[in-house]
């Protein structure tokens, strides 16, 4: 067995205070993180006159107290541990997953907090750490209590601390002493035990107190800059006024490729008379299909699954919601395609991380003419996805950030019909396009669905050790786009 110290070892950072004030933004509200911030500077220097160890527990008072604690264990498994992977220091890292069994003992953060991570990202079978103290309610009091597990009583083969926290380890047989340093280097992301795919959360960066400040200093600006950035795709008449009205408010829109004219098809369709392009994207954001039509320079409608009315009603473009009954959608599709071009997102849901999930086949059935179309966002502080929060908000969250970026790339147009009659099925052609589209973007290919996005985020409870090797089957799926078998399609 392997045991590891968390703060200072494990994490090249022994500050709590991202951690903590992420679950007072995201399970509690700006106005309690803003506190947290506020406070911070008078309780360091609170625990260099007192004990020290005041400061933690003042730290947690603030960020949980009176918040609930499904609220603060739904933000413990569905944001922090991105933040916890990017903080991995890559010496203990590589050392502990050496390890079968894998101890990790925590001497400031509360086991509520690190134990979906731990548990899943690294197989972690026992968890040591402070307590929060939870009434009968079911609500977080603010005050931690002690493990009830003394750490020196784990046997283990391998002890790793950082020298405060010697005593930690002095029953292992071999001890492995760090010095904790904020500049260690960091843990690869092909290194990762399970990679990092699905996560939630508003916040893109890593909430230091100093880029805290930096985000509340920039409130009152951006949001000066989002209300127009928002009305503009709203109420603007003209697509190409739209791309230049946003250019000149700090949106850089870029895109690569030739994008096809309205023309319909020579040829009669497999299925049905549709004759218009079939835009078939990557979903980064709520924004694709409206990024698209100004790369485009015309309002292309687009398909979708699940957004609010609010959005729909405020869309620039014409949406036309899909209900996922199968002969229904396909009627819906090839209608539209009648009339003209169409954008749908075949994922059926956004991906902030660089894969891409399953595409569905049912858009190969009914097109006939497909334009694959790989696109890409950029964001400096906020994430215009959310599945916690309130979708309708995502778009102004993108428009939030300082400079947000788009890249749209328009590949190669194909005739599914030609695919077809060389012998493909309809579900080669999708992965084909899922492949080349992923090649274009550089990211990764995998079998992941909407409905495993969200029961991966919003499942209710952590179940037990082994979370590392959990979904294996998934994952046999997870390759490079180079990997695809699309040679006899091409």
């Amino acid at each position: 067995m392997g045991l590891c110290v968390l703060e200072g070892a494990l994490l090249r950072s022994s500050c709590g205070f991202p951690y903590l004030f992420l679950v007072a933004f995201e399970a509690g509200s700006i106005i309690r993180a803003f506190a947290l911030l506020l406070a911070y500077p008078f309780l360091l220097v609170a625990a260099k006159i007192f004990e020290s160890c005041l400061l933690d527990q003042a730290l947690v008072f603030i960020a949980l107290g009176g918040l609930k604690v499904s609220a603060v264990e739904s933000v413990a498994r569905a944001v922090l541990p991105k933040f916890y992977l990017e903080d991995l220091r890559w010496d203990c890292y590589s050392k502990l997953v050496n390890c079968k069994r894998r101890c990790v003992v925590a001497t400031r953060s509360p086991r509520q907090l690190i134990e979906p991570f731990l548990r899943e990202f690294l197989g972690a079978e026992q968890i040591l750490g402070p307590e929060l103290q939870i009434t009968d309610g079911g609500y977080c009091t603010g005050l931690i209590i002690a493990s009830s597990i003394p750490a020196p009583a784990v046997q283990a083969d391998i002890g790793i601390c950082c020298s405060s926290d010697r005593d930690l380890v002095r029953q292992c047989k071999e001890e492995f002493v760090v010095e904790a340093s904020a500049h260690a280097r960091p843990v690869p992301r092909k290194h990762y035990l399970k990679p990092l795919i699905f996560h939630d959360g508003r916040l893109a960066v890593r909430p230091t107190p100093a880029m805290a400040l930096t985000i509340f200093l920039w409130l009152p600006i951006g949001i000066a800059l989002a209300i127009p950035r928002s009305l503009i795709l709203v109420l603007c008449p003209n697509i190409p006024l739209i791309l230049a009205a946003e250019a000149l408010l700090g949106i850089v829109l870029r895109y690569s490729g030739t994008p096809p004219e309205n023309i319909p098809s020579s040829r009669p369709s497999r299925i049905s008379s549709a004759t218009g392009n079939l835009f078939v994207c990557s979903h980064r954001t709520l924004l694709d299909p409206v990024m698209l039509s100004g790369m485009v320079l015309r309002r292309v409608t687009a398909v979708t699954y699940s957004i609010s009315w609010v959005s729909e009603l405020l869309s620039p473009i014409r949406t036309v919601r899909l209900t996922r009954c199968r002969s229904h959608d396909a009627r819906t599709i090839s209608n539209h395609l009648r009339r003209g071009d169409l954008i749908v997102c075949p994922e059926g849901t956004t991906c902030r991380e660089p894969y891409l999930l399953r595409f569905s086949k049912l858009f190969v059935e009914i097109a006939e003419n497909v334009v694959p179309v790989a696109m890409n966002c950029e964001i400096q502080l906020f994430h215009g996805t959310s599945v916690r929060g309130w979708k309708a908000m995502d778009p102004f969250f993108f428009a939030l950030n300082p400079r947000p970026r788009y890249e749209v790339n328009f590949l190669e147009r194909l005739s599914l019909q030609e695919l077809t009659d060389r012998g493909a099925s309809s579900f080669e052609i999708a992965n084909m396009i899922q492949h080349r589209i992923a090649r274009a973007l550089g990211f990764q290919c995998t079998g992941f669905t909407r409905r495993d996005k969200y029961r991966m985020l919003a499942e209710q409870k952590v179940r037990g050790g082994g979370g590392a090797r959990k979904s294996a089957g998934k994952f046999e799926n997870l390759k490079p786009a180079e990997d695809s078998k699309e040679h006899f399609l091409l």
